[in-house]
């Protein structure tokens, strides 16, 4: 039995974070799990929104959007995420105006007869959860 987690978060750019943490939240399109030392295998499809993941007193958040996650039996925690920033490195100003942009594209989209409505969905979701992301941790005592 183990106290710990090996965690990674990678994308197709570079890996994001590694450490060993003591859990980790996940949003997926089943609702948010946490996954624990000694968790059971599992691997799901992971949804937009925020990841945290918690090193003793310490926690960690990043907006994701899209990817899949694997727990193995050895404790550790694989995230491969389209998309993924930690909340420190997100400019708020620039997610506030691609959120925008989204929700102009979308309600543009409704008069239109060819538009791919789940592209435009999960841009807008991921560009919410940058925005929350951002938000709530500029709002995190330091």
């Amino acid at each position: 039995m183990s106290d710990k987690i090996s965690f990674k978060i990678i994308t197709p750019e570079r890996v994001i974070f590694e450490d060993q943490v003591d859990q980790v939240s996940l949003p997926t399109p089943d609702g948010e799990i946490t996954v624990l030392p000694d968790h059971i295998p599992l691997v799901s499809v992971l949804q937009s929104g925020e990841l945290r993941c918690k090193k003793g007193n310490t926690e960690y958040s990043l907006a994701v959007s899209g990817g899949f996650c694997e727990v193995r039996p050895d404790n550790s925690l694989s995230v491969l995420a389209d998309t993924a920033e930690r909340a420190e490195e997100i400019d708020i100003v620039r997610a506030e105006e691609a959120h925008q942009r989204a929700l102009k594209l979308m309600a543009e989209a409704r008069d239109k007869e060819s538009v791919d409505y789940a592209a435009l969905q999960a841009k807008l979701e991921k560009e919410f959860a940058r925005l929350r992301v951002g938000n709530r941790y500029r709002k995190l005592p330091r």
